[in-house]
């Protein structure tokens, strides 16, 4: 079985968020999966998307530190600058932490570690909502099947 398609995630201010509720809200496709693979593409280039710690909230707030400091606003080297001073760093921290992820999926959740989520890295001061392409790839249950 596969099935894609695009879900839009809200808008959300510059920072680390954890996004996999309401991803997995927008996919009630996963139950039907008993094992599979979920692919995840952001269609942007200036977020990321990545697997992190899901309890901890400094964790976020951290890793947004850490960007901040390896990709900083304003740096006198940048010259891709006419979409304002967080636009080149935007670009890095997206190519440093990618806009792609799978995930395996059994019995129709997605299989992440007990303190792992799905995290959207928000990159520009102001974005809109981003979009998500998923890809569902998987078998579902011989019940599933036989219907």
């Amino acid at each position: 079985m596969w099935i894609q398609k695009s879900i839009k995630l809200q808008p959300r201010q510059r920072g680390f968020h954890l996004i996999t509720a309401e991803v997995s809200q927008q996919l009630p496709e996963l139950r039907q999966i008993a094992i599979g693979l979920v692919h995840f593409h952001l269609q942007h280039t200036s977020a990321s998307l990545s697997i992190n710690e899901n309890a901890d909230h400094a964790v976020r707030s951290d890793m947004e530190a850490h960007f901040n400091e390896l990709a900083p606003e304003g740096a006198s080297y940048f010259q891709h600058t006419c979409e304002g001073p967080d636009d080149m760093p935007a670009h890095i921290k997206s190519a440093l932490l990618g806009c792609e992820l799978t995930v395996p999926v059994s019995q129709g959740s997605l299989q992440l570690g007990t303190w792992q989520g799905l995290y959207l890295g928000e990159h520009r001061n102001e974005a809109g909502g981003r979009t998500l392409v998923v890809t569902i790839q998987g078998q579902g249950s011989i019940e599933e099947r036989r219907r």
